[in-house]
């Protein structure tokens, strides 16, 4: 039942879309412009440093504060908490990218993913940070850097997540089940980029679309 109530919790909070809003109160729907969705890296592209700025710490917060509210509550049980945050967190991407209001277009859920490694382990969120920003810097390609913050996620999980995180035994094969569909779920939305990176056709930071 706790798993339940994470989940749904998590895709109410994922529900609100801070691209989609911003863009509203710019008379415009951010998904008819550029890469045609209502994350950050879009609006960023679209309308400018300080409005990707503003969407990424809507779409950021709407994760990171669920899931602190999730450790508050189940602090007192710690071989399941982290799970539950993990479940929020999932629930918050799922809402991010899968809006029901909006024909079920949002982002790519990258922003929500980052609010909830920094809920969960200050330390992945430098090692996250480092890597993020090397790439961007040497690449100029977000989505690379975006899609390495997943790869990075999952590997950390399945690395450390039993001893690290003090989970449960009972509770270590869905703990990485979790881990892994947030990954997935991360690189099926950023697989037209991926084919692109692979082309070299990929949009870089700073090549703005009309």
């Amino acid at each position: 039942m706790e798993r339940i109530i994470c989940l749904a919790v998590g895709y109410m909070c994922g529900l609100i879309q801070s691209g989609y809003l911003y863009g509203k109160s710019q008379k415009i729907d951010i998904r008819n412009y550029g890469s045609g969705n209502s994350g950050s890296t879009n609006v960023l592209r679209v309308l400018g440093k300080k409005a990707g700025a503003i969407v990424f710490f809507g779409d950021f917060l709407k994760c990171l504060i669920p899931c602190i509210a999730v450790r508050v509550i189940f602090n007192h049980q710690p071989d399941i908490m982290y799970l539950l945050m993990m479940y929020t967190g999932l629930g918050v991407i799922l809402g991010h990218n899968y809006p029901f209001y909006l024909n079920f277009k949002g982002g790519k859920g990258i922003a929500a993913t980052a609010g909830l490694i920094v809920a969960m382990d200050l330390k992945l969120t430098a090692a996250e940070l480092t890597v993020f920003l090397l790439l961007v810097i040497i690449t100029r390609y977000v989505s690379l850097g975006s899609i390495a913050v997943a790869v990075l996620f999952f590997l950390w999980m399945v690395i450390l997540g039993g001893g690290l995180y003090g989970v449960g035994s009972g509770y270590l094969m869905e703990f990485y089940m979790v881990a892994a569909i947030i990954c997935i779920q991360a690189l099926w939305r950023h697989r037209a980029n991926i084919k692109r990176l692979l082309s070299g056709t990929e949009s870089k930071l700073g090549s703005a679309k009309k």
